[in-house]
């Protein structure tokens, strides 16, 4: 059966065989009952559904409630915005006011006082808890709860009546006489959900002389929880800081009802009101003798006026309603008109909705300076206000009834309103791609031990709350998520595959220590075509993927560096690191470090490359003319050096270039020899030259002067000699 560990079956009841026709309410899911089978008068009739015949037909109303409106997570609520929209006329609701027959019962104390500024109670003694009536039953039921016994079916009914979580205390089960609500201190709470929690001094603990009973508005703890050998009850209604609530709830795991609704925000002028409809119900329901009111702390100054301009609705809510009308509706919708005349209207903000002019909080922004965030939030807070009061006015017209308008186009064609970051990473994505790449998106967290092989893994960067246990780690790179996808992939029969991410990489907890990082592997073998045979993937095609990237963003690759000293998960021998000057890293590429493979039980070959794109520099604003074309035929002359085998050939081509800067438009490599005939330690680096004239065709004399520069050029940078 949903929602428990009964499953129906073939059994015999009272010597009648039953194929699940036999039930108890605990196995229908209708209450705790199973003492017997539910048993139905002799004029039920035959064949009708039992829900129907029940009442629990009943229609459903499921409404999606918007997070500031903590007001409408209560039959209350939603039938005082109807009554506001004319849809009905909204019930009073007055309780009577329950004089009481002793002075006694346990007293509260408030030792917290930013997590509950007030809070009331209430003993009830003589009280005799048996189960519900009908109708209370019938009404939870309806709503998915399941009824437990009267006292605490009660709280739930103004939970979801009025929108005020109760909670009910057995006197009995309670040591010493005074209730002190406290920062927790590592305590451990068995909760009415049969878990164990750890409080953590951010936590509000209500405690007795014992320990902690409860963890104040999530959850109440099993061991003072009432049952039907309950004869004195102790009811709390508190209210509690928002925000502590809802963190204190995050850092638990508890999703409660009462929860819900404290960290939205409750109705502080409600709280006299509800303790005494909570009072009379549980006399009439249960009987008993009431005692005093006990209370602790002081009602908060919730009152606050908002301030309006008519034609405000018009030239920011787009409507045309007459200030007659928005004075109409502010006032259906419970707002008290404190002044009015030809221009604004000023009202007082009910006490249940607290998203209207509520107080900003930009003093709490780190990063800004606390007088003038302060100063900032007070400006700005009658702006919120009046926009909170035109939004309430054209809610009740009906947003459906504000008039749609185009937006103005300023210029024919809309100007790109990507960032140079944003283009480069919508660039970098379509260049991989396209050169056969698939995309992954995969999580920016990842195990600790496979995060370990792939760079720095700092605690500070370690998940307190992961969703899953092997998922508790930042990554360092990309690479490292997306080896892993490799890895799934051959596991499964795949173990070619090229993929990229476009993703966060992490190196430390501060601002600067996360970058958007652009990375790509390459495993197994290349795809099979007839151009060329298949052959293992080797560093070299994570190069052409990283050179495709770096070109398709604007990098120039002519000035660009590779240097040997790429990151420890790449092959110290088949890895390099591109650099833009001598501080600027763009990236790497390389194979895989065998001892990573290993550690990993990663399919080998695999290649990797990884982009920084933060690091490379955004464009100049005022871009150059293209070029003319020349009008004089280019010249391309071949040079072959020898040079010392350690020397990297990007050494030869970079001082070959700058031999002639304004006659030299392009040097290549072209050919590496290290075989026999050559001295010991040395290899040949073939290079070509492309020599382009502008102005007129160069003599021989002047083709002869150009190559010896480019001869002294490289001789002078990396000693070497021209063969």
């Amino acid at each position: 059966m949903p929602g428990s560990n009964i499953t129906l079956k073939v059994g015999e009841i009272r010597g009648v065989q039953s194929a699940g026709m036999l039930l108890s309410a605990r196995e229908m899911g209708l209450g705790d009952d199973h003492s017997g089978i539910i048993e139905l008068p002799a004029d039920a009739p035959v064949g009708q559904s039992y829900a129907t015949w029940a009442g629990f037909d009943d229609p459903v109303i499921d409404i999606s409630v918007t997070p500031n409106r903590g007001d409408c997570f209560s039959v209350r609520g939603v039938a005082r915005d109807l009554a506001a929209a004319e849809l009905g006329e909204l019930a009073p609701f007055n309780p009577p006011r329950i004089p009481p027959a002793f002075d006694g019962g346990p007293r509260w104390r408030i030792d917290f006082p930013e997590a509950c500024p007030w809070i009331l109670g209430r003993t009830i003694r003589s009280v005799k808890n048996s189960a519900s009536p009908k109708w209370l039953q019938d009404r939870l039921t309806f709503i998915g709860l399941r009824p437990i016994n009267a006292l605490v079916d009660i709280t739930n009914f103004f939970t979801f009546d009025l929108g005020r979580p109760l909670h009910v205390f057995d006197v009995a089960k309670l040591s010493g006489d005074t209730l002190t609500l406290r920062r927790g201190a590592g305590e451990t709470m068995r909760a009415l959900n049969g878990k164990d929690y750890v409080l953590s001094p951010e936590d509000c603990a209500i405690c007795d002389a014992a320990g902690v009973q409860s963890i104040a508005g999530v959850i109440g703890g099993e061991a003072t929880g009432c049952d039907e050998t309950t004869t004195t009850v102790f009811v709390e209604c508190a209210l509690f800081d928002p925000v502590r609530i809802a963190l204190t709830g995050r850092r638990h795991q508890i999703v409660s009802d009462a929860r819900q609704r404290f960290e939205r925000g409750l109705d502080p002028a409600l709280m006299p009101d509800a303790i005494e409809a909570a009072t009379a119900l549980i006399l009439e329901l249960c009987g008993g003798e009431p005692g005093t009111v006990t209370a602790a702390g002081a009602e908060p100054a919730w009152q606050r006026d908002a301030t309006m301009r008519f034609d405000r609705i018009r030239s920011f809510g787009g409507s045309d309603i007459t200030p007659e009308e928005a004075v109409a509706s502010l006032e259906r919708l419970g707002f008290g008109v404190k002044h009015r005349d030809a221009d604004n209207v000023t009202v007082a903000v009910p006490s249940w909705r607290n998203d209207i002019a509520a107080p900003l909080m930009l003093d709490q922004a780190p990063t800004l300076d606390p007088a003038k965030a302060k100063q900032a939030a007070e400006n700005c807070a009658p702006m919120e206000a009046e926009a909170d009061l035109i939004e309430e006015v054209l809610r009740l017209r009906g947003l459906d009834a504000v008039p749609p308008v185009s937006l103005p186009q300023a210029v024919p064609v809309p100007v790109s309103t990507l960032t140079p970051r944003q283009q480069r990473t919508a660039m970098a994505r379509r260049t991989l791609a396209a050169g056969g790449l698939a995309e992954c998106v995969t999580f920016s967290f990842m195990a600790r031990a496979e995060a370990e092989p792939f760079g720095t893994v700092p605690d500070a960067l370690r998940l307190s709350n992961p969703i899953a246990a092997d998922l508790d780690q930042l990554r360092p790179t990309p690479v490292a998520t997306l080896a892993l996808a490799a890895k799934r992939n051959a596991a499964r029969g795949y173990p070619d595959v090229a993929l990229f991410e476009v993703g966060p990489a992490f190196d430390q907890d501060a601002p600067d220590g996360q970058k958007l990082v652009a990375a790509g592997i390459r495993a197994g073998a290349t795809p099979r075509n007839w151009l060329s045979p298949q052959r293992p993937v080797d560093a070299m095609d994570a190069k052409a993927d990283l050179w495709a990237a770096l070109s398709a963003i604007g990098v120039p690759l002519d000035a660009l560096q590779i240097t040997t000293d790429a990151p420890a998960f790449l092959h110290p021998g088949r890895s390099a690191t591109v650099r833009q000057g001598p501080k600027t890293v763009l990236g790497c590429f390389g194979e895989i470090h065998p001892r990573v493979l290993a550690a990993l039980d990663l399919p080998a070959p695999m290649v990797a490359f990884e982009l920084n794109l933060d690091a490379v520099a955004d464009p100049k604003r005022r871009r150059k003319a293209a070029p003319d074309l020349p009008a004089f035929q280019p010249l391309r002359r071949d040079f072959a050096f020898l040079v010392d085998r350690a020397l990297p050939a990007d050494s030869v081509v970079r001082a070959a270039r700058g031999a002639e800067r304004t006659l030299i438009t392009g040097v290549s490599l072209f050919d590496l020899y290290d075989g026999e005939k050559l001295p010991e330690g040395k290899k040949s680096l073939a290079i070509e030259v492309t020599f382009q004239p502008r102005e007129r065709t160069l003599t021989d004399a002047e083709i002869e002067a150009a190559s010896q520069k480019v001869v002294s050029a490289v001789a002078k940078a990396t000693g070497a000699t021209l063969r």
